[in-house]
């Protein structure tokens, strides 16, 4: 009988490409509701922007890690893959590409646009999935969505209709970051904070044939308008 020499290190591209396809061909991923207690996490969905980085990395080893061990205690294990959690990086993103290109998102509309940032997600979200994949991610790929998808853009759009309803989002006066690109407001972890001594100014505007003037704005050094 032959002997076969076990490498010194270990050499991934050897087994887990060969395991992984096992994986996938036996279905051992896939999940369809049974008697079976249900255990199920859908993926914070990175933004379509490129390539998974180390956070990304870590984020899906610990989910992937709850998924394997509720299979191995019977349960009827789901996790649900997706890309895009929010969008926003991922317009900068197209908005950078046409203006590369010589074209303004304000000229071609929003359903033209909506075709570039489809072809963005269908360059870039494949590469996150493969990637994915190649962390050895059990994913029931099979439900794989895109966040910008028509039913989920529609079910986001019923949820902040029903918490309106309820009082649960309501306008503000908030201190807010602002893209003045994009024209929208931005969650602290999109911005890098930097501590400046600066100065708030309030404008009033006049309006014509008024005593005086109305609405008034506070605005830091940098033009962000304090509303």
């Amino acid at each position: 009988m032959e002997s076969k020499e076990i490498p010194k290190r270990f050499e991934p591209g050897t087994s887990e490409a060969k395991w992984y396809a096992h994986w996938m061909q036996k279905g051992y991923f896939r999940s369809v509701p049974d008697e079976r207690e249900p255990y199920t996490i859908v993926i914070p969905p990175p933004n379509v922007t490129g390539v998974l980085h180390m956070g990304h990395m870590l984020n899906n080893t610990i989910q992937d890690v709850l998924v394997r061990r509720a299979r191995m205690q019977g349960k009827n294990a789901c996790w649900v893959p997706g890309t895009d959690h929010a969008s926003i990086a991922t317009e900068a993103k197209v908005v950078r590409l046409l203006g590369e290109q010589g074209i303004k998102k304000s000229v071609i509309g929003r359903e033209k646009f909506l075709e570039h940032a489809f072809a963005w997600k269908e360059k870039y979200g494949g590469v996150i999935l493969e990637q994915l994949k190649k962390l050895g991610a059990s994913c029931d790929w099979e439900r794989t969505r895109f966040t910008m998808e028509p039913d989920l853009s529609e079910a986001v759009i019923d949820v902040f209709i029903d918490l309106h309803k309820k009082g649960l989002v309501y306008r503000g006066l908030r201190m807010v970051n602002w893209d003045p690109v994009a024209l929208t407001a931005v969650s602290d972890e999109e911005v890098i904070h930097k501590e400046v001594n600066s100065k708030l100014y309030y404008v009033r505007y006049k309006v014509e044939g008024a005593a005086e003037g109305v609405g008034d704005h506070c605005y830091n050094a940098s033009g962000n308008d304090l509303r």
